[in-house]
């Protein structure tokens, strides 16, 4: 396959599949004529990558759980230990955009929105931290 058929295939954009394979992560074999050629297991592991990068897993986890995928010998611990990370860091933005969503809905509340100058959202965003 080229770089459309497995773009159209993974529903990968053709810039990130050639990224994958600029840092390491996919090794497309190569023609004489230097195309790209892709088989069924470097469309198996885009598209891992592909659902990884969805969760939200960084580029090196992606790395790390594309070598746990490969090992034969993994132990499932180790699997676990990204991902839980991962949900742990998840867990905690979810903390940060709740405790902003207060914040700013608490401010919204306040402003009377009228035609006065004074506007509790821009005194509160003037304030040192």
């Amino acid at each position: 396959m080229n770089i459309g058929d497995i773009a159209r295939l993974t529903g990968l954009p053709a810039k990130t599949i050639r990224y994958y394979e600029d840092i390491g992560l996919v090794t497309p074999q190569r023609s004489a004529n230097g195309y790209r050629h892709f088989r069924e297991t470097d469309q198996h592991k885009l598209l891992f990558l592909g659902r990884a990068r969805a969760l939200g897993f960084t580029i090196e986890d992606c790395r790390t759980l594309l070598a746990l995928y490969e090992d034969q010998s993994r132990e499932s611990a180790n699997v676990k230990r990204v991902a839980t990370e991962h949900l742990n860091k998840i867990d905690e933005k979810i903390n940060q955009l709740q405790s902003m969503r207060e914040t700013l809905a608490h401010l919204v509340a306040s402003c009377a929105g009228d035609h006065r100058p004074d506007c509790p959202i821009l005194n509160d965003l003037g304030q040192e931290p």
